[in-house]
């Protein structure tokens, strides 16, 4: 397994959460009630692998590995910025739940924004996973995979994989979510 197959099963992982998150915008915008409890791991699971864990692997290590070779820069700049827009999504989710939580009726801008994160994903994924195609093809030797590969695998990583998929797993599992 390579850097690339990593990246490529954070994305399968992240694919469970976009399917929780529709599950709930749905589940809101169609007024049913979900708990806020729920509602507030999504942007956890957000910040606490995807953003700290996935988009940490692919701006820290991989984007400067490939940048290296300077054929896939422009890219790696429209990805980034991209990266920027999923961390304003996420915010605008915490800070309308939190504006919930304080008495605020907040169901409306939280499922958009919900939806909005879900259409997000749907999008950066499809365009990242034909980067890492052109990555592996054009790029990466098999060495700088494998220690790319070696970087990823640390122990907060693990543990915030094995956090995410319980989280996922919780959310999954809530009636909520089944209908």
């Amino acid at each position: 397994m390579g850097a690339t197959d990593t990246l490529r099963e954070d994305h399968r992982q992240i694919r469970r959460l976009q399917a929780v998150i529709s599950r709930c915008h749905a589940a809101l915008s169609a007024g049913r009630d979900i708990p806020l409890d729920d509602m507030d791991r999504i942007p956890r699971i957000i910040g606490g692998f995807v953003d700290s864990v996935h988009y940490s692997r692919e701006e820290d290590s991989y984007f400067p590995c490939v940048a290296g070779y300077g054929g896939l820069n422009e890219d790696i700049r429209r990805l980034l910025i991209e990266h920027e827009f999923s961390r304003r999504i996420a915010a605008k989710i915490e800070g309308h739940l939190a504006a919930w939580r304080a008495g605020r009726d907040s169901r409306e801008p939280v499922a958009r924004y919900m939806r909005t994160y879900c259409i997000y994903l749907e999008d950066h994924m499809g365009k990242e996973e034909a980067f890492f195609d052109r990555a592996e093809a054009e790029s990466l030797s098999p060495e700088e995979e494998r220690q790319m590969y070696e970087q990823f695998r640390t122990s907060v990583a693990d543990s915030r994989m094995d956090e995410m998929v319980r989280e996922v797993e919780y959310l999954e599992g809530r009636e909520w979510c089944k209908t």
